[in-house]
Parts: C-alpha cells; structure tokens; sequence
C-alpha cells in the first residue's frame, strides 16, 4: 500500500495544535496538503480521532468522498461529513478533558467513492466500506493540552 504524506501549516507532527482550531478557540479544521495521491484514486476519506479519550477512541471529524485534491482548506467541508463521537455532522475541535492527548488526522485514498445507507454515518461504517478500496494511506498526529 501507498503512503501518503499528510502535512499541515498549521502544525507539525507530534506538535501542539494551535488553539484556534480547537474547543478553546475558533474550532475550525486547520488545513492539510495530501502528497503522494496514487492514480486512479476516485474520493479521499478523512478521520480525525483522538485515542486518549477516558472512554475509549472519540471520533472528532469523519469525512468521506472528498476529491482527489492535495489540499483541504481551512474551515471547510471537503466531502460528505458523518457523525462524530458527539453524535453531530461536524469537525470538533480537539478538547482533552485532562492532560495531553494525541489526535490523529488519517488520510485514506481510494480507488472508488464510497456510497453509504443514510443511517449508516459513523466510523465504523465508514472504515467498513472502504476496507477493500484503499490505494494508500497517511496521517499527522497533533497534540492538544487544555490550559486550565
């Protein structure tokens, strides 16, 4: 499998995320450049989770048949956004209740566009009906402390 490369202006990896783009800010997505988009790729997937979460993984953003594109704007809807952890069809901005956690924003390319049941909007729907169609993947992983 191909390896994408997933940047942002906004931070570096393993790097803090800047305010503006969480729950203490203007929480908006910060934008990303995608490198290495293989040929043949038909839609982009987006998944921004954060693994720290007390309760096991919380999901804050997933997107799906966003175009080939090397960018994603900065406060944008790129594609089709499902439900996250919240259960709203929306980026939430990372928002650790405790200590610092670590939010991955995985990039997947894909040979096909997803076409998914209404009802059928989460992650692991997602992942579910993408599984078999992934050319590549990538991601960036940030870290967000709440200063309290």
């Amino acid at each position: 499998m191909a390896e994408l490369i997933v940047k942002s202006s906004a931070f570096e990896n393993n790097k803090l995320i800047p305010p503006k783009y969480t729950c203490d800010g203007d929480e908006v997505n910060p934008s990303l450049t995608i490198e290495g988009i293989p040929q043949g790729t038909k839609s982009i997937v987006l998944i921004l989770d954060d693994p720290d979460a007390p309760r096991g993984t919380f999901d804050h953003w997933v997107v799906w048949n966003i175009p080939p594109t090397s960018k994603i704007e900065e406060h944008s809807i790129p594609g089709t956004e499902g439900l996250n952890s919240a259960g709203q069809a929306s980026y939430m901005g990372p928002c650790p209740p405790s200590g610092t956690h670590r939010y991955f924003f995985k990039v997947y390319a894909l040979d096909t566009k997803l076409v998914l049941h209404p009802n059928s909007t989460r992650k692991r729907d997602v992942e579910k009906a993408m599984h078999e169609n992934i050319l590549a993947k990538g991601e960036l992983m940030g870290l967000y402390k709440r200063d309290k």
